[in-house]
């Protein structure tokens, strides 16, 4: 899975580029915020991937490796697609396409492993039975 240390790395430092409820970018020696555009679907990519990420635990680790997992590859992917509609570096292009190709393989595997798994126990921690004396 070559592709995932990359879209973590991306992930990563497009996460540290969010600042102040926007995407910064810097254009001419300073730093501005745009509201439409490439900034709009990098920030949309990055909001709706941290929403979904947010999976109430199962207590089973496998399943909500998985359930995290598949929205922060789809975020990647998202984030590719903002590539390939605004960027023109065709090295990073190309790398985008990977992504795309890549991630969403991962997320079919994960897909399939969580329709195998048995389904998830209640989260909610089971009190003790009472112990009389």
């Amino acid at each position: 899975m070559r592709g995932a240390p990359t879209a973590i790395l991306i992930a990563t430092l497009m996460a540290g580029g969010l600042a102040g409820g926007g995407m910064m970018m810097m254009r001419t020696g300073h730093a501005e915020s745009a509201p439409d555009g490439f900034d709009a679907l990098m920030a949309q990519s990055m909001t709706r991937m941290h929403a979904d990420m947010a999976v109430p635990p199962s207590g089973d680790p496998d399943r909500d490796f998985a359930a995290m997992m598949i929205p922060h590859h789809q975020g990647a992917i998202d984030m590719a697609k903002a590539e390939l509609a605004y960027g023109r570096d065709p090295v990073l292009r190309r790398l985008a396409q990977g992504i795309i190709v890549e991630q969403a393989q991962e997320i079919e595997v994960m897909r399939r492993a969580l329709a195998e798994r048995p389904p998830a126990a209640s989260a909610t921690p089971k009190a003790p039975a009472p112990h009389h004396h």
